[in-house]
């Protein structure tokens, strides 16, 4: 497979694929991919789905999010509305990245609250964090206690088949094609998770773009050494 780098003398961004077709399901995320499928018969007003920086939670909240016409709240919102102006924003809600306001006894106080106003309306709240709840520490013992025991599912790192798929998205993504030769490198040396593939193809296609070259072993060799 040949090799295709942009010829582009400024770095102009990209846009990464978002849609459902673009999420990779492999046995590391496959149980959140069944729960987010099996909405909306959840047991619970609220879904968690928790998993490394990186690992796809924002991309599958997203799909969750499309597929409900559920809007996406910031989480700051939670120290600065309180739980009926939060709820009045759409019939269902997705929190993105919470772990930074647990502990908040504000925001806590807040998403209690949310959360009640969910279940009496019979509405739907999806919360992405880091770790799973039982690993948090609450400032609010019945938030605690009702997170603890909401469904929820973890996407653990990726196995070689998912890191492989995951490493030609985003390098298509940047509108590279990258060869065979350069994943079977890739893969028996690099850090095995998502964060570090995501900054291993920024890096390249940095290198790449600089350098006018294609993306090939000895350009991704030094992206690996600059990385030591």
């Amino acid at each position: 497979m040949t090799l295709v780098a942009e010829q582009i003398p400024l770095d102009l961004g990209h846009r990464p694929a978002q849609g459902r077709e673009d999420f990779m399901v492999a046995p590391s995320n496959q149980d959140a991919v069944i729960w987010i499928d099996r909405w909306p018969d959840w047991p619970a007003p609220a879904f968690i789905l928790y998993g490394p920086v990186a690992s796809g939670k924002s991309h599958l909240a997203a799909v969750w999010g499309e597929q409900t016409k559920a809007a996406s709240i910031d989480t700051a919102k939670l120290i600065e509305m309180n739980a009926g102006e939060i709820a009045e924003t759409a019939e269902h809600l997705v929190i993105d990245s919470i772990d930074l306001w647990l502990g908040d006894r504000v925001a806590e106080t807040t998403l209690f609250h949310l959360y009640n106003l969910m279940r009496e309306q019979h509405r739907s709240l999806l919360l992405t964090m880091n770790m799973a709840p039982t690993h948090i520490e609450f400032a609010i013992p019945d938030l605690a206690s009702r997170l603890r025991a909401a469904p929820a599912a973890a996407i653990q790192p990726p196995d070689d088949t998912l890191l492989a798929a995951l490493l030609v998205k985003l390098f298509a993504d940047r509108q590279l094609q990258i060869s065979c030769e350069v994943l079977d490198y890739l893969l028996p040396r690099m850090e095995r998770s998502f964060s570090a593939a995501y900054e291993l193809v920024k890096d390249a296609d940095r290198l790449a773009l600089a350098e006018k070259r294609p993306v090939s072993v000895p350009l991704v060799r030094r992206v690996l050494l600059d990385t030591k």
